[in-house]
C-alpha cells in the first residue's frame, strides 16, 4: 500500500492512532501483555526443546518411570497437557486484556 493511500484510511477512520499509542491505557495494556507473553513463551520454547535435547544428548529419559513406560514417553505427554494448559491461561488472560482494549477505545473516541 503507498503512502497516500495510508493517510486516506487514516482520515476515513475515526480512530487517532497516534493518540492511542500515546494514551496511558495502551501503554498499560502493552505492559501487562509483555509481562504476561514473554515469560510463557520463554516457558514453553524450554519445555518443548528439553525433550529432543535431552532425548538426543543424554539418556536420562530412558530410564522407566511406570513398567515399561519411560520418562520419554511421560515427558511427551506432558506436552500436550502443557500446551492445553497455556491455552487456557492465555484465554482467561485475554479477557484482562480486552478490557483494557475497550478502556483504551473509550480514552481514544472523546
Amino acid at each position: 500500500m503507498n503512502e497516500s493511500a495510508v493517510k486516506k484510511m487514516q482520515k476515513n477512520s475515526s480512530i487517532d492512532y497516534t493518540k492511542v499509542v500515546h494514551s496511558s491505557s495502551f501503554k498499560e495494556l502493552m505492559h501487562k501483555k509483555k509481562k504476561f507473553i514473554i515469560p510463557m513463551s520463554i516457558f514453553f520454547m524450554v519445555f518443548y526443546f528439553a525433550l529432543p535435547i535431552l532425548t538426543a544428548y543424554s539418556t536420562v529419559l530412558n530410564q522407566p518411570a511406570f513398567a515399561s513406560i519411560s520418562w520419554a514417553w511421560v515427558f511427551a505427554f506432558a506436552q500436550f497437557i502443557m500446551t492445553v494448559t497455556l491455552c487456557m491461561i492465555y484465554t482467561r488472560k485475554a479477557r484482562e486484556f480486552d478490557e483494557i482494549v475497550e478502556k483504551v477505545s473509550k480514552e481514544t473516541r472523546r
